[in-house]
């Protein structure tokens, strides 16, 4: 009985100043959370102002689902995606770089690179002297980033939107997607700026100035002219899924009364400049080196004071580090919690799928984020990054621009059931039973009939995530045809069990699972056929060839070299845009000839 006693009065001994040291610790830890600056930005790795530190995490713009490297980053402010007028925007940068350098505590490392145009993409960073890999560029404070933390926390600048929505609909704020979030945060930005309420503790007015004023994207086109200048069902329908589901959203908050002086146009331009500036990543708790200061002032007391030995204070620091971790690091991934992030400078840097020669990384015990070379860079070449996995229908759509010969692009034919079966059949010399139309569509390998999509307002803009790492919204199951593996493989097993011979489909057991792999040479040579027939039929079915779009296009150059042309941006995107779709069907075309 005394034995016993003995041990539980050693526990209690040994638990106790663990407790004493978690306890205050922890204390220290939330008051520093709560009085932080107004962007509460977690997340962050060791930097160094010359070499980018391995230990730092990378982070994604949004279009990547690798966990933390840049995946949805922004386009550049005044490339030909803006509608601003390039003189204009350029005196604008210098005032931001300015504000950044003098006001917002924004370093940009060894004059490495300026903010110039470049060739193809408009305004964008470009390098002022050979950079090695690894370097650090530019680094962000992270209290002058904007951010919104999903689900639930909202915006970082809670105290600015009070002031300019009414307190009763905060949670209807916080239910709303980021980047609608996001839209309601800039305008409330711009609201200060103007004088009208209250001001914030950084004036980031110049930062503003700089935003693109206006977006070439397809939602500011008319119905007709996505039609006629796309020529491309799946944008046609996915621009009105888009314009349909944000209409939802903005009579949602009208409704509600969260932001009354906030105009449609106003709430459109706030959506985009979100959606094609931010990044995203996975929570981190800020690093607060208070809590580790204070943490061993408090060991040193106990210790000091005699009240307990050095192995009962490791104990209660060992704690505090423990909770550190589990704060910052495992209650974010267990709760999945998520940060979007528009970070000024930072989202100036340009997108190049291919030759992007740099990366956005949070670095955790510098509170910032920091713009770091992937590879070295040549004097006067671009510094550009990726935006992640994204095809031209989400470039266009969401950024305002294509790009060539995009490795990540794709084509969304219309689902199985509506291509053309009789020239199918003519070309490869075999009748489809409609048994196995029905096999086929029981399988749900036909695809969707009639309008059937998602009631959810959010769904294609949370598919995309921003974009989400090339992931498509494709609510009636249309057949994606990419420039990497060309068909889709379940639709070659479609095509595999609905042109097989009747001996082949009795060896199947008649059943669509059996053909997942060859048959046999015959059925292989009808597969290629017919999947070669439906891609020539729809190139057939625009109005224009891709060698009429690329003669429209050295013509239209030519025009605007001339000041004669009288096309708009929008137009010229398109001609790009459809130039880019065709040649895609065309080089898979090339790849199924038997």
């Amino acid at each position: 009985m005394s034995d016993k006693l003995l041990i539980s009065r050693r526990q209690i001994h040994l638990i106790c100043p663990v407790i004493l040291v978690s306890i205050l610790s922890l204390a220290l830890e939330v008051g520093g959370f709560v009085v932080e600056s107004p962007t509460n930005v977690r997340w962050f790795a060791a930097p160094s102002a010359a070499t980018h530190d391995q230990s730092s995490r990378k982070l994604k713009y949004l279009g990547s689902r690798r966990l933390l490297v840049v995946t949805s980053a922004s386009p550049s402010s005044s490339s030909p995606r803006s509608a601003t007028p390039i003189s204009h925007r350029q005196d604008q940068v210098t005032s931001l770089v300015d504000w950044a350098k003098t006001l917002a505590s924004i370093q940009i490392y060894n004059d490495g690179v300026d903010l110039a145009e470049t060739d193809n993409a408009g305004l964008g960073f470009v390098a002022t002297k050979d950079i090695t890999s690894g370097q650090i560029l530019v680094q962000v404070p992270a209290d002058v980033a904007l951010t919104v933390e999903i689900p639930g926390d909202g915006p970082n600048d809670n105290g600015n939107l009070r002031r300019l929505c009414r307190d009763s609909n905060s949670l209807v704020l916080k239910t709303l997607p980021w980047f609608v979030q996001f839209s309601l945060y800039l305008h409330a930005l711009m609201e200060t700026t103007d004088g009208t309420k209250a001001k914030p503790q950084l004036d980031r007015s110049p930062w503003l100035a700089s935003l693109p004023s206006s977006f070439d994207t397809p939602i500011h086109w008319t119905e007709n002219q996505r039609k006629e200048w796309l020529q491309y069902d799946a944008m046609v329908q996915s621009v009105a899924r888009q314009e349909k589901n944000w209409k939802s959203l903005f009579d949602q908050i009208s409704v509600s009364g969260v932001f009354p002086s906030l105009s449609w146009e106003q709430f459109v331009w706030g959506c985009e400049t979100a959606r094609s500036r931010a990044f995203s990543g996975s929570t981190a708790g800020r690093f607060n080196p208070g809590i580790y200061a204070f943490t061993l002032l408090l060991v040193a007391v106990y210790i000091g004071f005699g009240l307990g030995t050095l192995e009962q204070a490791a104990n209660g620091a060992g704690v505090v580090f423990s909770a550190t971790v589990l704060k910052d690091f495992v209650l974010p991934k267990l709760f999945k919690k998520k940060q979007y992030v528009i970070c000024p400078i930072v989202d100036m840097a340009n997108h190049n799928s291919v030759t992007f020669a740099a990366q956005v990384s949070l670095e955790y015990f510098a509170n910032a984020y920091s713009l770091v070379t992937s590879q070295s860079v040549r004097k006067g070449q671009p510094v550009d990054i990726s935006y992640g996995s994204r095809s031209n229908d989400q470039l266009l759509q969401y950024y305002g621009f294509v790009e060539q010969n995009n490795p990540s692009d794709v084509y969304i034919m219309p689902p199985l059931r509506e291509w053309p079966l009789q020239a199918m059949e003519e070309a490869t010399g075999r009748q489809v039973s409609s048994g196995r139309l029905q096999k086929l569509n029981r399988a749900g390998l036909l695809g969707s009939s009639g309008q059937q999509e998602s009631d959810d307002a959010t769904t294609e803009d949370s598919m995309d995530d921003g974009g989400g790492g090339g992931d498509l919204y494709n609510p009636l199951g249309g057949v994606v045809v990419n420039r990497v593996d060309g068909i889709d493989p379940a639709v070659v097993q479609a095509l595999r069990a609905l042109f097989s011979t009747d001996q082949e489909w009795d060896a199947a057991g008649q059943a669509v699972g059996n053909f997942a792999s060859s048959v046999s040479s015959g059925n292989d040579r009808a597969v290629l056929l017919a999947a070669k027939t439906a891609l020539e039929c729809e190139l057939k079915s625009k109005p224009t060839t891709l060698q009429q779009d690329l003669d429209l296009l050295k013509q239209i150059e030519t025009e605007l070299r001339e000041n004669k042309s009288t096309r708009t941006n929008q137009e010229i995107l398109a001609i790009r845009f459809r130039a880019e779709k065709k040649r895609l069907l065309i080089e898979t075309v090339e790849k199924l000839r038997v």
